[in-house]
């Protein structure tokens, strides 16, 4: 459609006759997300004609199509100028019911008692939202506009009145609460201080989820007969979760924090007891759910296993490890996708590493599943289908972050001893831990832990004098290939390696490398001289 006709008639046309043309428009672009450069300025000047029909007194269903042409404009974050300044912010803000700028919060709950939207209203709300959240993301000129007509202080009023929403109204508030919060890292401050979001997100949540309270931070467990969690609910607790995320990056600090941090952790607890609709969905809003977890202080996560009135089991200190047994079959889940393990793999692995690390039961319980007393030693550690032996595989992954994770991980299981590690790794996997910790010699991490000693079981303690420690496990005798040589022929093979790796030093091909008494990695020639010597050396 020619946009000349579109522009020419905004100006003199009557509403019907503009919404007509406009929703002719919207029909033959609905699916169109790439456009003509050439078009540009038209379309800028089409944004800002759409602008200005929406500035008058129109009937919200001419207000709907105005809004349905600037989404889809707004998909361009070439044209969005017009859009990005305070009036057409203000303008949008106004038409999604956010009532940005001072006196938000009074505003909308005026508007919010006017409970006569009629269906047609409602959809121009949400045409809004989506508009607000497209010119957000695309344009930083609107993320500063947004902060400067105070677009948080509408959204938090909005939050408190969440129990009010439809589906798609809130669905969109909090996208567009997650976008303003991750585009803008100088806003996450102001929510959480001044319009006090953490605390309405987690009511939000803990309303959504349906959580019933037995004891301090101790939901009620899921009845197992229930319906799964309708999808919408689904849809608008993950963006809760997402904007979440981001307001609890910053450190925190204080009583009142530490109070609605250990809320959120048995929300959270709460959320991976519960199951969706579909598998897929299932995992997603568990996904958020350990990523939401790991912004948390570790001094919290005790409210993920101490939950007095459902028991716990007496050999784990009555801790209930449902929750961890849960985050275990997650990241099973997640290694056996085998892809995305930076993204989909590592949260969960930072969670249980930091649990193991700071609480006993949970390292115990972990370690009983992942790590379990050692029988079989005749094949190699990253070999097999076990736990074990995928996360071992992990440990020489071409991801730095993929493969710190998981040796991490290990490490802490085995109470950040050297010796333990080794015992289920093999000492070729862990090298490139034990070289980033400095531990190539041996010895411990620096955390504390128990002194409860592993007991080794009968078959590995026949074993562990064959097993090769470079592999992790007992190899078969193999034929020695300088058995059947004469002293000269050893004595030839063994100079001629010696010349082979000498001429690879000095082109610079390798580099022979040697443990300083501190553990960590050094040229080999510095960790042939003893310092001692040196500073002790007084000549006659």
């Amino acid at each position: 459609m020619d946009l000349n006709i579109i522009l020419s008639q905004l100006e003199t046309a009557n509403e019907e006759e503009i919404e007509k043309l406009l929703r002719q428009y919207n029909l033959e672009n609905s699916r169109t997300f790439s456009f003509d450069q050439k078009e540009e300025t038209l379309r800028s000047k089409l944004c800002q004609g759409v602008l200005s029909v929406l500035g008058r007194q129109v009937q919200p269903s001419c207000q709907k199509t105005c809004l349905e042409t600037l989404r889809i404009l707004s998909r361009d974050k070439r044209v969005l100028a017009p859009v990005a300044t305070k009036e057409g912010m203000l303008i949008l803000g106004e038409m999604a019911r956010l009532n940005a700028g001072e006196n938000g919060d009074d505003n909308y709950r005026k508007s919010s008692q006017e409970d006569t939207q009629s269906d047609e209203e409602e959809r121009v709300v949400v045409e809004a939202l989506k508009c607000l959240c497209n010119v957000v993301y695309n344009s930083p000129a609107a993320q500063q506009v947004s902060v400067d007509v105070q677009l948080a202080n509408g959204l938090c009023a909005s939050l408190g009145m969440s129990r009010t929403w439809h589906h798609e109204v809130g669905l969109f508030t909090l996208r567009l609460l997650f976008l303003l919060s991750a585009l803008r890292p100088d806003v996450r401050g102001i929510l959480r201080r001044e319009w006090h979001a953490v605390r309405l997100l987690t009511e939000f949540l803990e309303h959504t989820l349906n959580v019933s309270w037995v004891g301090p931070y101790e939901a009620a467990r899921p009845d197992p007969q229930a319906l799964p969690m309708p999808a919408e609910d689904n849809e608008r607790a993950m963006e809760a979760l997402k904007a979440l995320f981001n307001l609890t990056l910053s450190d925190a600090g204080g009583e009142e924090d530490d109070h609605q941090f250990r809320l959120i952790a048995a929300i959270l607890r709460h959320l991976l007891m519960l199951k969706t609709e579909t598998e897929e969905k299932t995992e997603e809003v568990h996904s958020h759910a350990i990523n939401l977890l790991n912004n948390l202080p570790v001094s919290c996560l005790d409210v993920l296993i101490d939950v007095p009135v459902q028991g716990g089991l007496e050999i784990y200190g009555g801790k209930n490890m449902d929750a961890v047994q849960l985050l275990i079959d997650f990241m099973e889940k997640r290694i056996d996708k085998g892809s995305n393990y930076k993204e989909g793999l590592t949260p969960v692995l930072s969670l249980l590493t930091e649990g193991s690390r700071h609480y006993r039961e949970i390292r115990r319980y972990i370690k009983a599943q992942v790590l379990p007393p050692l029988k079989d030693v005749k094949i190699r550690p990253e070999i097999g289908t076990t736990t074990r032996n995928k996360l071992v595989r992990l440990m020489t992954h071409v991801d730095m972050g993929v493969k710190q994770s998981a040796a991490e991980f290990l490490f802490v299981l085995c109470k950040e001893s050297v010796d333990n590690l080794l015992k289920y790794t093999g000492y070729g996997n862990a090298a490139g831990l034990l070289v980033a910790r400095g531990l190539l010699a041996g010895g411990r991490g620096e955390t504390q832990y128990s002194q409860d000693e592993d007991s080794d079981t009968e078959e590995y303690k026949s074993a562990k004098p064959f097993i090769n420690p470079i592999t992790g496990h007992v190899e078969e005798p193999m034929p020695n290939p300088i058995e059947e040589m004469t002293e000269e022929q050893k004595e030839y093979e063994a100079q001629k390696l010696v010349n082979m790796f000498d001429k690879l030093s000095r082109q610079n091909v390798i580099r022979p490398m040697g443990v300083r008494p501190d553990g960590t990695l050094a040229p080999l020639e510095e960790t042939l001289c003893d310092p001692r010597e040196d500073s002790g050396s007084d000549s006659d």
